[in-house]
């Protein structure tokens, strides 16, 4: 496989982290934002769009901080994505960092493709 190229997003989200974590990290969070419909099995997600299916396993998490998932395509893909939550330690701001491994000429594409899912989450969220 081709190197990856890392992207980073971040995105202010007015919420608790114990509010969005859920969102991040559950199959009913990630069908309301993310994907059309996602099952759990063990440490494998199912993630649904538009009738096809992509498997990933989560391969790092904390409550409320971050998970990891690596994506299940290809023994020797090492690609990965990862929703991290940080505070702010002064203004106590929320912000959500998508870390996305992708191939080089994907990185612009990525990116319209997180801002796209982020707003779907805010409206869920309510904002």
């Amino acid at each position: 496989m081709s190197e990856l190229k890392k992207v980073v997003c971040e995105y202010v989200v007015k919420t608790s982290p114990s509010v969005l974590y859920p969102f991040l990290s559950t199959p009913g969070g990630l069908s309301e934002w993310f994907a059309d419909d996602v099952n759990v099995r063990g440490n494998v997600f199912h993630f649904y769009w538009d009738g096809s299916e992509e498997l990933a396993e989560v391969i790092s998490k904390r409550s409320n901080l971050f998970i990891r998932f690596r994506w299940k395509r290809d023994v020797a893909d090492l690609g990965y994505f990862e929703f991290k939550i940080v505070v702010d330690e002064l203004t106590n701001e929320v912000a959500l960092v998508i870390t996305d491994l992708v191939a080089p000429d994907e990185e612009e594409e990525t990116r319209e493709l997180w801002d796209t899912q982020i707003l779907k989450l805010k409206q869920v969220l309510g904002f």
